[in-house]
């Protein structure tokens, strides 16, 4: 794990954006074809701006989400709403989104996870990865306080799982930790004082299960850059 620290948000996405930019334009011209896999939030949503007006073959880049809550793209809590509103705009609406949410399914994760599984199956590795990270250490939708974290972790879980969390709302769908370390490079781009703070934690223990972002930290298979800034 490489720690990144930067004087301020816009510096970072500055050189995120631009580091971004540069993957995936070496993964079209190696393989005619780009994945960037996302993360939801408040935190990237002034990196996507950036990203969006970044000179690419955007037409070549396939984007998804590493999770998502199992609501319609219309609701406010939506990360595919999110995405598309902030990622998938100027440059960048030329870029193919797949979606985590099933329609046939609306109301029920669990059985609509694997038409979803099956739609990320068609995906190569992910050419760039993002994750965010939780106060609790959970990153995508795998919460220490779920059920499905023992499942969600498991080097032979599905591609994506259904997930409801104790202590955050609506059912989720979450790529596993086995689908998101088939990935080139992983970022954890983090922001504030205290997500510091729960980094040095998640360093500093062993157990997954109490923090699953250590499972991505901690690991050897992919390189993992945190993106960090105070403010």
């Amino acid at each position: 794990m490489q720690l990144h620290t930067f004087d301020s948000s816009a510096a970072l996405n500055q050189q995120f954006a631009t580091e971004i930019s540069s993957r995936l334009a070496a993964a079209i011209a190696e393989k005619g074809a780009a994945t960037l896999v996302v993360s939801g939030g408040k935190t990237p949503l002034p990196l996507f701006k950036t990203l969006s007006e970044t000179d690419l073959d955007w037409s070549r880049v396939t984007i998804t989400l590493a999770d998502d809550r199992w609501l319609p793209e219309t609701h406010a809590d939506s990360n595919e709403g999110l995405v598309k509103a902030n990622l998938l705009q100027g440059k960048a609406a030329k870029a193919r989104f797949i979606s985590l949410f099933d329609n046939t399914s609306p109301d029920d994760a669990y059985q609509g996870a694997a038409t979803v599984a099956a739609r990320v199956a068609e995906l190569p590795v992910f050419d760039v990865l993002i994750l965010g990270m939780g106060e609790d250490g959970h990153t995508a939708s795998l919460f220490p306080c779920s059920k499905e974290i023992q499942a969600g972790l498991a080097t032979d879980a599905p591609v994506a799982l259904a997930v409801t969390p104790v202590t955050a709302p609506y059912q989720r769908l979450s790529l596993s930790k086995t689908r998101l370390l088939n990935s080139s490079v992983i970022y954890l781009h983090l922001v504030g004082p205290k997500k510091l703070t729960v980094l040095e934690q998640a360093m500093a223990g062993q157990d997954p299960l109490q923090m699953p972002v250590r499972a991505f930290l901690q690991q050897q298979q992919v390189p993992v850059h945190v993106m960090f800034t105070a403010n």
